[in-house]
């Protein structure tokens, strides 16, 4: 019986600056960092609403025109312990 949990998905780590807000939305998505990148250009490239999903199931909204920049990574593994240099 192992205690080691295990995630297989894959997770990405997005930030989101919107226009005239002084703090960043930050979340972990699911989704790939590819699936994010073409989510931004088709709002962008539309100008209807940038919509994506975190973890939880819950739904972020950013409209279009009000989008700063959008940097997205892949999560890092949280380590723990003294050797978490």
């Amino acid at each position: 019986m192992s205690t080691k949990k295990i995630d297989s998905a894959v997770k990405s780590e997005v930030r989101i600056a919107v226009a005239r807000v002084a703090s960043d939305l930050f979340f972990e998505s699911a989704q790939t960092a590819a699936e994010i990148k073409s989510a931004v250009a088709d709002a962008l490239a539309s100008g209807k609403p940038l919509t994506l999903t975190d973890i939880r199931g819950h739904e972020i909204i950013v409209p279009a025109d009000k989008i700063g920049y959008v940097e997205v990574g892949e999560a890092a593994s949280r380590r723990v312990g003294f050797g978490a240099a």
